[in-house]
């Protein structure tokens, strides 16, 4: 069956592969697919999305207050499979919101979070734009909480604080079919938070990009 991602020069056929790669989950440990009706589900349920708030999820014990505005958490030499987070900030009527804090955290490749000091840890200040973006990388499982995750804690003038997290569809815990499995153990709320995975490979060593637009209410 033919890749999603088919294109038809030598570059393009080589971007090709590596994304099959990591769609299947083998760059980051799985065995996961997502065929092509999955991802139009998924942009589909980008589309259906855009008018509802992000689905809210539990804070977690790992929130520490205090954590630098530093857009690259990544440390070269560093293991760990690195990954680019970014996505738009707005309200449900579609306006931006300036003046937006994105407080951002997961564990380390092993799945170990630094209580003690701001290792993949982030406040992001968004002053005036409507954007965010942080390069870090893949987080780890752990036994409480297995899916690989991104905490987030988001406020901004005249909206509700938004707590949620970033879930990757590549996941192995998810079997494949994020669609089915999202809720499974109880442990997701809400099968937008579980965002398709694109390997880029522009100029540079292969990295993964996750797209996750944050939606806030208004207050």
């Amino acid at each position: 069956m033919s890749s999603p991602f088919q294109r038809l020069n030598t570059t393009q056929r080589r971007r090709e592969f590596l994304e099959r790669t990591i769609v299947r989950g083998l760059l980051i440990g799985g065995a996961a697919a997502t065929s092509q009706s999955q991802l139009l589900g998924f942009w589909q349920q980008a589309e259906a999305q855009a008018a509802k708030p992000t689905a809210t999820e539990v804070l977690g014990p790992f929130f520490k207050k205090g954590a630098p505005n530093a857009a690259n958490l990544r440390v070269a030499g560093e293991p760990g499979f690195p990954l680019k987070i970014s996505g738009r900030i707005m309200n449900t009527k579609g306006e931006t919101v300036p003046g937006a804090r994105v407080d951002l955290w997961h564990a380390d490749y092993k799945g170990i979070y630094d209580v003690h000091g701001y290792r993949f840890r982030s406040k992001l200040a968004i002053e005036s734009g409507t954007t965010y973006a942080c390069d870090t990388i893949m987080p780890g499982h752990y036994p409480d909480r297995p899916p690989q995750h991104v905490h987030y804690l988001i406020t901004a003038p005249g909206c509700k604080p938004l707590i949620t997290q970033l879930y990757f569809a590549t996941d192995p815990f998810f079997e494949g079919d994020p669609d089915k499995h999202y809720n499974k153990r109880g442990l997701v709320t809400h099968c937008y938070n579980i965002r398709h995975v694109t390997l880029l490979d522009e100029n540079t060593k292969p990295h993964a990009a996750v797209t996750f637009d944050l939606i806030l209410e208004k207050a």
